[in-house]
């Protein structure tokens, strides 16, 4: 439930931004005037409406661009257009063309993820493009949909089409959503391998591995609670040892002792070839996975194995506390 208040520009000036995401308030003057309010301190105002058996957000305006009173006022008029049946558009489109339209009009992102989108759009909707979108018929998506190469990104296609035709119902450029007559892609989800036995089974492996630089860095990716990523660009620069501390994060006591054993002769932590760091040692972790009999366990696997399990806090030294409990907990602390 939205939390309601009497709207004024001295609250809302002053609203608190929600961490992530965005949250949602409600005027207690005018019922049906809401406002988003993101993270990045948007404020836009908005109505919600059923139509057509479906919940709509119709947006009215961002504050404080748009003045309360005048948000107020526009609320009749949101609600009456949105009630109006759709007159629908003699003028044929192509998809390619509605393609930017919906682009424009319904995509917000960060730029390099909407580069993201744009390169698949091109990649798997091309045999869409010449098609006006009135004439898209299920088979032509079913087509298009069977001939993408892996479930995700047929999965992905899938929901991205429903919404386009979505829209395209909503401006009048097509009576029927042809999506919502196929059946959605099924994604396989993998099963994460590891569990508390295979996780000390790994370790052991680890420790016996010849390489140094690759044994503290694969023993770190369970120490440290952080991606292979993270871990992997470590810099020497980076570590204060008097406070067990690896940038704002707490080092548990097994990667301390760990790192401090390392070589500090270098920038890198765990250097690779040439003058960068570690990247995607594949050789290697395979002989490692092999000795533990884990066969199809990843770096990922034991990130998402080590997070999952450990409780989060946000004092550092209470989460430094709940890392070395759970390392003792899975037996990796010598006793």
């Amino acid at each position: 439930m939205a939390h309601q208040f009497f709207f004024n520009p001295y609250i809302l000036d002053n609203l608190a931004l929600p961490a992530r995401g965005f949250d949602v308030v409600q005027d207690v003057s005018e019922p049906r005037l809401r406002m988003y309010v993101t993270s990045r301190g948007v404020k836009t105002f908005f109505v919600r409406k059923r139509i057509n058996g479906r919940d709509r957000r119709i947006i009215i305006g961002n504050y404080p661009d748009m003045d309360i009173e005048d948000a107020r006022g526009a609320v009749v008029t949101a609600l009456e257009s949105a009630s109006k049946k759709i007159q629908m558009k003699r003028k044929k489109v192509l998809f390619s063309d509605f393609i930017k339209i919906y682009l424009k009009n319904c995509v917000h992102r960060s730029v390099g993820s909407y580069d993201k989108l744009v390169r698949s759009i091109d990649r798997h909707l091309t045999g869409l493009f010449d098609k006006n979108v009135s004439d898209i018929t299920p088979d032509d998506i079913r087509e298009t949909i069977g001939a993408i190469g892996g479930a995700a990104m047929a999965e992905r296609m899938h929901e991205l089409l429903q919404s386009i035709f979505r829209y395209a119902m909503d401006t009048g450029f097509v009576k029927t959503n042809p999506v919502l007559q196929l059946q959605k892609p099924q994604q396989n989800r993998r099963i994460r391998p590891l569990n508390k036995h295979g996780l000390r089974r790994l370790v052991n492996a680890i420790k016996n591995y010849p390489d140094m630089v690759m044994r503290g860095a694969f023993l770190m990716l369970v120490y440290g609670f952080a991606t292979k990523s993270q871990i992997f660009s470590m810099q020497w620069s980076d570590l204060d040892f008097n406070r067990d501390m690896w940038n704002d994060n707490p080092l548990s006591d097994m990667a301390v002792v760990l790192l401090q054993d390392m070589p500090q002769d270098g920038y890198w932590v765990f250097p690779g070839r040439g003058h960068g760091h570690l990247t995607d040692p594949r050789l290697a972790w395979s002989h490692v996975i092999q000795d533990a009999g884990i066969p199809n366990l990843t770096m990922d696997d034991v990130y998402k194995f080590m997070t999952r399990h450990l409780v989060w806090a946000g004092d550092k030294e209470d989460l430094r506390n709940n890392m070395n409990n759970l390392l003792e907990e899975l037996f990796l602390v010598e006793q």
